[in-house]
């Protein structure tokens, strides 16, 4: 029998690693979970790059040799897209198999450009030439100045992986940008036909944080309290779902079908920030809850590892819509302003890797200046 891994895919879902470190891309291990795990691509960002610089010295040679004039980020951009070319290439027969519809790598803009449409269009031009490969996509942020961006790099031809969506407004203003961008590339007599972009829907982050809304709403009204505990763990997976019938409304119609008879792709979503961060909740109910065709999951190591040896595969994204709705309402109903929560994690989500690429750069050149002295 396939393993859970390969019936997840099976099932329509595409399995991408939420990780990167290099020497996983050179020792096996990556072509390992691509040939046993049904996996077809992979995500990076500044917290995942800031850990894997932190352990071993599989990049001190590296480190080492940079020349003196280049400065801590360039560094970093030097190194991140190394790593994400050796990846790409790892996922190139993926890439092919499948017709460009995965087999891809994710690399991210600087989230100090995520509210400035112009630079984040210039970071990603640059990051799409250097590392110069077709199944990179580019990780752009869903704020507004992002949906700007957005629509100007898919009608270049650069592949999105829209990053930080946690509400279905700012999904739904993605998707207009995708779709735009797709219109005027066609318009403009290129072909649309090899593009790709997702739109990643964070998930456990909002339980997190309306969670803790109702355990504060639970002390202040006792009366009430079962029933505002109960609704706990339920505003993600509803929120998630409802993004997911605004993904089949969006790609239907005739507005849809005429991008789609020209090949064009649809903009797949990714179900991101999938760890189960409550340990009363399963370790993988946030994979479990959202399978579906069209789909993608990208799963920390730790997430991926608990779902081969313990997950159930069911089609749980064709069913569960009229319960969503009901749990958001209720929610609503406690005093939870959804909308409020999910600004407030995607400035927050913002700022964590805005932290996490200072923090990055601080301790690359800690490591320079080591490796230098050292030497």
């Amino acid at each position: 029998m396939p393993n859970r891994l390969q019936r997840l895919h099976d099932a329509g879902q595409s399995v991408w690693l939420d990780y990167i470190e290099r020497t996983m891309l050179h020792d096996g291990r990556l072509a390992r979970l691509i040939a046993d795990d049904a996996l077809t691509g992979m995500t990076s960002n500044p917290t995942i790059f800031e850990k894997a610089l932190a352990e071993g010295a599989a990049y001190d040679a590296q480190i080492a040799a940079v020349p003196a004039e280049l400065n801590t980020a360039g560094l970093f951009e030097l190194i991140e897209t190394d790593d994400v070319r050796d990846a790409c290439d790892a996922f190139a027969d993926v890439y092919t198999r499948t017709g460009a519809r995965d087999g891809y790598v994710s690399i991210e803009v600087s989230p100090e450009r995520a509210f400035d449409a112009d630079a984040t269009v210039d970071d990603a031009r640059r990051l799409w030439r250097s590392v110069g490969r077709p199944n990179v996509m580019v990780k752009v942020p869903g704020t507004s100045e992002g949906v700007i961006a957005i629509r100007r790099l898919i009608a270049e031809g650069i592949n999105v992986n829209v990053t930080l969506l946690f509400s279905i407004g700012a999904h739904d203003r993605v998707i207009e940008a995708y779709l735009a961008g797709l219109e005027d590339r066609f318009q403009a007599g290129q072909p649309v036909d090899r593009l790709a972009s997702v739109a990643s829907f964070f998930v456990s982050r909002v339980d997190t944080a309306i969670d803790r809304q109702l355990d504060d709403l639970a002390v202040a009204h006792p009366a009430d309290a079962d029933a505002l505990r109960g609704l706990r763990g339920k505003a993600a997976i509803a929120n998630a779902r409802l993004a997911y019938r605004l993904f089949q409304r969006r790609f239907s119609g005739e507005r849809w079908h005429r991008l789609a008879e020209r090949g064009a792709n649809v903009q797949r979503p990714l179900w991101a920030s999938t760890s189960t961060k409550n340990p009363a909740y399963r370790d993988v109910v946030y994979v479990e809850q959202l399978v579906g065709p069209d789909t993608v999951n990208t799963l920390p190591p730790a997430t991926m590892k608990a779902f081969r040896d313990h997950g159930v595969v069911d089609q749980t994204l064709r069913t569960g819509v009229e319960e969503a709705e009901r749990d958001i309402a209720a929610l609503a109903a406690a005093g939870i302003d959804l909308t409020t929560v999910t600004d407030t994690l995607l400035t927050e989500g913002i700022a964590a890797f805005q932290r996490s690429f200072d923090s990055l750069l601080a301790g690359l050149a800690r490591k320079t200046a080591s490796l230098v002295a050292s030497g």
